[in-house]
């Protein structure tokens, strides 16, 4: 007899019954210790059921409740209890009721008898602990913590602060370092009784009652100081989330149980009857003898957080979607938009789909519907043409459309005359490549047969709200690849940025362009702005916009040439 189980139960108490006599069969004595809040009809029901068998006793019990004293005091009466009871014990392994032994219990057995004097325990500095949660590391130890944390929140966090404020800080008794660590381990007797008869227990005892989480800190701090020999490392397998919550296996994790070699795993869903039928079994069917690796696992569950917390490039989960700026990156695939390509051409839409091959819709944010292509009223995705679920969150619009159809570049149109909402958004969105001819909203207004007045005064709302996407496409937080024109610059000569538009697109068989669609009529367009000037509106994101169309003419020497915004 030469290892002894203390376990902590609260419930599925016919799970841990069973794992009970799978660790009495294998000649290993049981400590059970069930929480007070387990009703005593249910525990003694429990006891009872265990009651045949003679190396399975029940501790004093406590009342154990997440973070607070409880649990440590419920680990020290079923420990001493073990110690009293059971003097062949050499080793104690502390385990709950949801832990699963994963290998024959012989061979823990023996790989213990080969480790007389080692303690297995994880025990690191606060220093060098990356696992915290909560912002409270050192400070668990400096602060005092009467509060629960789960039942009284608001108690917690405001005594928390007042300590802060006051600058309160608790010394560590005698002098002692703390560290920190997984709860479940396994001691020597000789290391286990040092620390359970040390003289200044009740020292420690009382300062680590308004520790935060001492179930963490108690034993792994306090092996430092009798083990002759520490391995700082847990021989349950125990993973947890980013936000420290336990991983939880179920039956679907039976092959990745069996890789990871260990002994022992937690926390087992208790209706995962697959892996209570697969590992408590006899010896000829479980698990090949060799060393606990758990780091054959941590990879998988690296890439569980990691898509957990950043996800799949422009796809938002339901988990995360309400923390901003948690995406992983805003769009799932690269696409473009283009504002005053319309205004100025009058069948810009399927000129660019015969060019480029490209699924090209037409104004996504228009004040009415999404005018998907071929007038569409849903396209992939279930994704509606309704301007009011669009309007509910215009980002999350563009996401899903992007999303939803990659794999096919998809062009849309945009200008002041649309929804905003997601501008800032494009602007910021690596994947969006912006084609912009500035100025161009006031083509149709030039063709329209509407009151010189009310054209002023849209002229005036149009330019301002096309300033202000300029100025998103100009700020610091812009990602997108951005190339503006001024109407007058596009003009002189529109084949060039044509066919930089379509390089770009990486159109299949691409060569040099010999037609550009079809520009409108823009004769008496300079007067037209000058009229605007004339009454008080001064148009000036058309750019050096002649009056006399005859000076209006493609080869002049001084042309201006495009830019770039990169960002």
């Amino acid at each position: 007899m030469s290892v002894g189980i203390v376990m902590l139960v609260h419930a599925d108490l016919d799970r841990a019954e069973q794992v009970a006599r799978h660790w009495s069969a294998a000649g290993c004595p049981v400590v059970i210790h069930a929480d007070a809040n387990v009703p005593a009809r249910t525990f003694r029901k429990f006891v009872k059921a265990l009651s045949d068998i003679d190396t399975i006793q029940f501790s004093p019990r406590h009342r154990c409740e997440w973070g607070t004293w409880g649990i440590v005091a419920a680990t020290q009466s079923a420990s001493e209890q073990m110690l009293r009871s059971f003097p062949d014990v050499r080793h104690v392994y502390l385990a709950s009721g949801s832990c699963l032994p994963l290998r024959p219990v012989q061979e823990l057995i023996d790989y213990l008898a080969a480790r007389p004097r080692t303690d297995f325990i994880e025990s690191a500095t606060t220093s060098d602990v990356p696992w915290t949660v909560g912002g409270l590391d050192s400070e668990r130890f400096t602060l005092r913590f009467p509060f629960s944390w789960k039942k009284h929140r608001r108690l917690f966090d405001g005594y928390v602060r007042l300590q802060r404020r006051i600058g309160l800080k608790r010394k560590m008794p005698n002098g002692i370092v703390p560290h920190l660590g997984s709860q479940w381990w396994c001691l020597t007797r000789q290391t286990l009784s040092a620390i359970l008869q040390d003289p200044e227990r009740d020292t420690y005892d009382r300062f680590f009652k308004r520790v935060w989480i001492p179930d963490e800190s108690y034993f792994q701090t306090l092996a430092r100081l009798y083990s002759g020999h520490i391995e700082s490392r847990s021989l349950t397998l125990s993973k947890f989330d980013f936000q420290g919550k336990p991983h939880i296996f179920y039956d679907d994790h039976l092959q990745l149980l069996r890789r990871s070699d260990c002994f022992v795993a937690r926390k087992i869903w208790p209706r995962a009857d697959r892996l209570y039928e697969a590992f408590l079994t006899d010896e000829a069917h479980a698990m090949k003898r060799t060393e606990p690796n758990p780091g054959k696992i941590d990879r998988i569950f690296s890439k569980a957080v990691e898509r957990r917390t950043r996800g799949r490039p422009g796809l938002y989960m339901q988990s995360r979607f309400p923390r901003k700026n948690w995406e992983n990156g805003m769009t799932g695939a690269k696409y473009s938009v283009f504002q005053g390509f319309t205004e100025l051409f009058s069948d810009f839409e399927p000129w660019l789909a015969r060019a480029t091959g490209c699924k090209v819709h037409g104004h996504l944010f228009a004040p009415d519907r999404a005018q998907f292509s071929s007038d569409q009223k849903v396209i992939n995705g279930a994704l509606s043409n309704s301007a009011a679920i669009r309007d509910y969150r215009p980002q999350a619009f563009l996401t899903n459309l992007i999303w939803n159809t990659r794999g096919e570049r998809q062009c849309f149109q945009h200008g002041p005359v649309d929804r905003q909402g997601a501008a800032m958004a494009m602007a910021r969105d690596p994947n969006a490549q912006i084609s912009v001819i500035s100025g161009a909203w006031a083509v149709p207004l030039f063709t329209s047969n509407r009151d010189f007045a009310d054209l002023r005064t849209e002229a005036a709302r149009l330019q301002k709200i096309e300033s202000e996407f300029l100025d998103k496409l100009r700020s610091p937080l812009a990602k997108a690849r951005i190339r503006i024109w001024t109407m007058a610059e596009f003009v002189e000569n529109p084949m060039e940025p044509l066919q930089l538009i379509i390089d770009e697109l990486g159109a299949k068989n691409a060569r040099r362009l010999t037609e550009a669609p079809k520009m409108v009529n823009l004769q008496g367009f300079g007067q037209f702005l000058q009229n605007l000037k004339n009454q008080g509106m001064h148009p000036y994101l058309m750019g050096d916009f002649p009056t006399d169309p005859a000076t209006h003419r493609p080869g002049r020497t001084n042309q201006r040439k495009p830019y770039l915004v990169k960002k």
